[in-house]
């Protein structure tokens, strides 16, 4: 049903754009408006292959429509905000847009013109233009802004109220419509490309290294400084690909951390496509070990070939279960659970069990994949959740949407005693552009309160 009334909307939509795009700027039955047509009936055809088959196919295969298809949906979210931001100044500018009044001559003097009572013969069904022979008026007779019939004045349907009756002819000249449906099409056109060509540079562009100090209300002191490489929604499918991997793992070995964490969304594809793909991440290099939980997407492709195949490269699915953390002497528990959708899967994540036999009076840093999961954390007492799934919106003003859904967006947040930190993550999902969101490798330092005076 979901899927039925998403499809019925973008459909319609994109009506609306052919409309404002295309409908409004060319003359029917040319053949601008039919090449125009036909290139956006394509690319919607494209956008439908890569949102449906994007995981269904080998991603050499896949990219060849990924690319546009993305593209695609990326620049169709942009020119639909900016046509419907501009949809009040044309409801503004309408009486402006508005079709023109005919003009007419101004009547001559009384005794000159037709419609009233003159010597001489009539003449059957003569015209006139605002003039008329000497004589009575005639059957038929017809004026620009009346028509007379015998002694009786009809107003012009045109102009009923006869408003026009002393302005000037016409004079020819642009349609104001056609002016302002292609000055609006060329400003969202042009701002719409502008900003999908900046968000190509920046979510194919390295990921930014942010540092975030984070205290942690019952760690130990002597654990104090301990350092986690926090990555999520790297996406690898038809897109994202080995080289992107690389470059991932190059920039966290480099900062030479305690422990890396893998909070989801690694994935778009099935073991046998992305092994190659995600091989890398066996070069992953810290002093505590790479742990990793499920995100939604390896729901979507099948979750158990990338449990199973995961520890092959060294790294290990925390699957509603914790791991103690030693270092310098202190003592930490790091916990994970499964996605939040997957319930569906019969593989729901659960808190509780994730926290079950800890020693309560030992800190514990819960990884999730979805920030909307907090609040079991909060009622389970975790000091620092960590997360990711937002992308921090990827594309701006998303970010509201997501804020309305996750309670979060990306950053440091508190509720009650228990600390969120979510990334935007290092990735991208669907288009290969991110506005107002680049991506990101966090590295997260836990720090210890500070005795008060």
């Amino acid at each position: 049903m979901f899927f039925a009334v998403l499809t019925v909307a973008i459909v319609a939509c994109h009506g609306y754009l052919w409309k404002r795009l295309i409908g409004d700027t060319t003359a029917p039955r040319t053949a601008v408006r039919r090449t125009a047509t036909a290139v956006l009936v394509l690319l919607v055809a494209l956008m439908a292959a890569a949102v449906t088959l994007g995981t269904a196919v080998p991603p050499e295969v896949g990219r060849w429509f990924a690319w546009p298809g993305y593209l695609w949906l990326a620049m169709f979210f942009y020119l639909l905000l900016g046509l419907l931001a501009l949809e009040p100044l044309r409801g503004a500018l309408r009486r402006w847009t508005g079709p023109r009044r005919r003009g007419r001559r101004a009547a001559p003097a009384t005794g000159e013109t037709g419609g009233a009572d003159t010597h001489g013969p009539s003449t059957d069904g003569a015209a006139t233009d605002g003039a008329a022979t000497e004589g009575t008026a005639t059957d038929g007779a017809a004026t620009v802004g009346a028509t007379t019939v015998g002694a009786a004045t009809v107003p012009d349907p045109d102009d009923p109220d006869g408003a026009g009756a002393d302005t000037d002819p016409p004079r020819p000249g642009v349609d104001r419509r056609v002016v302002l449906a292609r000055g609006s099409a060329a400003l969202v056109g042009t701002v719409a490309t502008g900003l999908v060509g900046y968000g190509v540079t920046v979510a194919t562009g390295p990921p930014a290294v942010t540092r975030i100090p984070v205290t942690v209300g019952r760690l130990d002191p002597r654990a104090d400084g301990f350092r986690i490489a926090l990555v999520s929604d790297l996406h690898l499918g038809p897109i994202i690909g080995r080289s992107y991997t690389r470059r991932i793992v190059d920039l966290v070995n480099a900062e030479r951390v305690d422990a890396v964490a893998l909070v989801g969304d690694l994935v778009d594809g099935d073991v046998p496509d992305l092994a190659e793909a995600a091989a890398p991440l066996a070069d992953l290099r810290s002093g505590h070990g790479t742990f990793y939980v499920t995100g939604n997407h390896e729901y979507y492709v099948g979750y158990r070939q990338w449990i199973e195949h995961l520890p092959t490269l060294g790294i290990r699915p925390l699957r509603n279960t914790h791991v103690p953390i030693g270092t310098g002497g202190g003592v930490f528990d790091l916990a994970g659970i499964n996605d939040h959708t997957g319930y569906r899967w019969q593989d729901p994540g659960d808190v509780g069990a994730a926290l079950a036999g800890r020693d309560p009076d030992r800190a514990v840093v819960l990884l999730a994949h979805q920030p909307v999961d907090v609040t079991d954390a909060v009622d389970a007492g975790v000091d620092l959740m960590l997360a990711g799934h937002t992308h921090g919106g990827q594309l701006t003003p998303f970010e509201v949407a997501v804020s309305l859904q996750q309670g979060a967006v990306a950053g440091l947040y508190r509720r009650g005693d228990t600390r969120l930190y979510v990334t935007s993550g290092a990735g991208f999902w669907g288009p290969p552009v991110r506005v107002g969101a680049p991506p990101e490798i966090s590295i997260v330092e836990l720090r210890a309160r500070r005795p008060g005076p």
